[in-house]
């Protein structure tokens, strides 16, 4: 990633700042449960506009938006195109088994 294309998404919180409360609030939602379902069932990076969630745009935004406060996924651009990565070994590090548990749950 060129400098120019990291310093687009600035504030995404260090591994130290990740809270098991704020993980845990944000994943309540079932629209952001379901953009971390589709992350992980993807097994790769995946733009914004190629989810399938049922709410306008602004609203995915605010979605992503808390999914990436509370150290769950990582935005980044790959020209126009803003990129979702969850971060699995991360939260997996801090919280083991928790990423896990949340996809085996069954969808509400």
């Amino acid at each position: 990633m060129s400098q120019s294309t990291v310093e687009r998404i600035t504030d995404h919180p260090d591994l130290a700042e990740v809270t098991l409360q704020s993980v845990l609030e944000a994943l309540v939602d079932p629209v952001r449960r379901s953009i971390v379902r589709q992350l992980a069932a993807a097994g790769r990076d995946i733009r914004c506009g190629t989810f399938d969630i049922s709410v306008t745009r602004s609203t995915g935004t605010h979605h992503f938006k808390v999914l990436r406060h509370a150290g769950i996924i990582r935005q980044y651009y790959e020209g126009t195109s803003r990129m979702n990565a969850l971060r699995a070994e991360e939260l997996d590090s801090l919280f083991p088994g928790l990423l896990d548990a949340i996809l085996a749950a069954p969808e509400a």
